[in-house]
């Protein structure tokens, strides 16, 4: 009974079947209320319309009894009102119409209040019919007399009964029309998003693909859009990760052959081999080994989006303590006042900073400069030198993994690749950018640009 209630709950049903059931549901309520309040206004207008009718009668009927006192039978003036009748005191019919010729009195609740009409709806069962009935009790001369004048509701009362089975019929079949333009609507509002279902259902794991965009611009459209977005972003991703999952196993793989080379060159002739060189040997292929997985795990986390505190810090303070830190192979002139507050990690900025420095020597002839400044914004950090400098073309270049120029790998035979890698990584992560500009003394120039807090 459980799993049959489940089934049937709203929760269960397609968006479909929802929509329409809901409209359907509310026209429902709002065509049953309509009918009813029609119903009623032309109920209350027939039984007005008979009341203001039914007084006249009844006012001309008093005023012949008080002025004739009218024993036998009484002429119709009002056609519908056909049913007429004056009891004396008694209780005695002493006057009436032909159509109540020699019946008893109309069984009508006695009027409450002399002088003042009033009015009923009673079956009479003589005549088999609803009687509209309107009555008023008097004093005259002759006594008191009690007046009735009925109006037969035969035609209201036969067609009382097909006029309510139209409403409902109409109701119904307003209902039901409803009910099928809904479901149209909604399916052919839907069609489009059963497509794009179908189309990301075909999607593999090989290529992220796209879904048709419907050329209504409405919120199916909005929503194919962003589904493609989000298809080219994951495109992106793929991408990158068969790239870096070929890089990481080319510089890998390197270091690792080159290790088990010497370790089974040395073991073929143990006796005779120089074990300290080849342990000194060893441990460079593991450092750099160690370096690989270590910026690798870096990459990672930053691609990964790891969440990581942060806090104020003061710009200039840190850039000169990292700067000043190690003696370094030329000089480093820094230009970093205090007060550029930026809400950071301190460890990745010093990380980004480090690398930067590391290239900036690497590639010096005389000097290093490092220069943070506050832009509008934005603190901005600059590190150059007066080493050979970077060609425009490779200027982006130098930004991908594991990519080392010529002369890099010339000057830092152990170098893994991912420095600058890492630097970008780190500044877009703070919302940042880090470029390689133009550098007008020649060298390079590397630009740092990330959000600084308000003062």
């Amino acid at each position: 009974m459980r799993v049959l209630w489940k089934r049937l709950s709203p929760s269960c049903w397609s968006v479909r079947t929802r929509i329409t059931a809901a409209a359907t549901l509310m026209v429902g309520l709002v065509l049953v209320a309509g009918i009813v309040v029609f119903y009623t206004l032309v109920q209350r207008t027939v039984y007005g319309g008979l009341h203001q009718r039914g007084d006249l009668v009844v006012d001309d009927l008093v005023t012949l009894v008080r002025q004739t006192d009218p024993h036998g039978l009484l002429r119709v003036e009002d056609p519908d009102f056909s049913l007429l009748q004056v009891l004396d005191q008694d209780g005695r019919v002493i006057a009436y119409s032909d159509a109540l010729r020699g019946r008893r009195p109309l069984k009508v609740p006695s009027p409450t209040v002399i002088s003042r009409a009033e009015d009923h709806i009673v079956h009479a069962q003589r005549i088999n019919a609803e009687v509209y009935v309107v009555e008023e009790r008097i004093r005259t001369p002759f006594g008191f007399r009690t007046v009735y004048a009925g109006a037969p509701l035969t035609e209201l009362t036969r067609n009382k009964g097909a006029f309510i089975g139209l409403l409902a019929g109409a109701a119904v079949t307003g209902t039901a029309l409803v009910a099928w333009i809904v479901a149209g609507a909604v399916r052919r509002a839907l069609r489009p998003v059963r497509k794009m279902s179908d189309e990301l259902a075909d999607i593999t794991g090989g290529e992220p693909g796209r879904v048709t965009v419907p050329d209504a611009a409405d919120e199916v459209s909005e929503l194919a859009q962003s589904v493609n977005l989000t298809l080219h972003r994951l495109e992106g991703v793929m991408e990158r990760q068969r790239g870096f999952v070929g890089d990481v196993s080319h510089e890998l793989r390197s270091p690792l052959t080159g290790l088990r080379t010497q370790l089974e060159l040395a073991l073929q002739d143990p006796e005779d081999e120089d074990w300290p060189a080849v342990a000194r040997a060893a441990l460079a292929d593991a450092d750099r080994l160690q370096g690989i997985v270590t910026d690798l795990l870096i990459l990672a986390k930053l691609g990964a989006g790891v969440h990581v505190e942060r806090e104020r810090v003061d710009f200039g303070a840190l850039v000169r303590a990292e700067a000043a830190r190690r003696d370094r192979r030329v000089p480093v002139e820094i230009d970093a006042p205090d007060g550029i507050g930026v809400r950071a990690t301190p460890e990745q900025l010093v990380r980004l900073l480090t690398n930067l420095l590391d290239n900036a020597e690497r590639h010096a002839r005389t000097r290093i400069w490092v220069t943070a400044a506050r832009d509008g914004p934005d603190a901005v950090l600059e590190v150059r030198d007066d080493g050979s400098g970077i060609p425009p073309e490779d200027r982006e270049r130098i930004f991908w993994r594991f990519q080392r120029l010529a002369e890099g790998r010339r000057r830092d035979k152990g170098g893994t690749g991912l420095g600058l890698t890492i630097s970008r990584d780190i500044a877009r992560a703070h919302g940042g950018t880090l470029v390689a500009a133009d550098n007008e003394g020649g060298g390079a120039r590397f630009v740092l640009r990330i959000p600084a807090e308000e003062r």
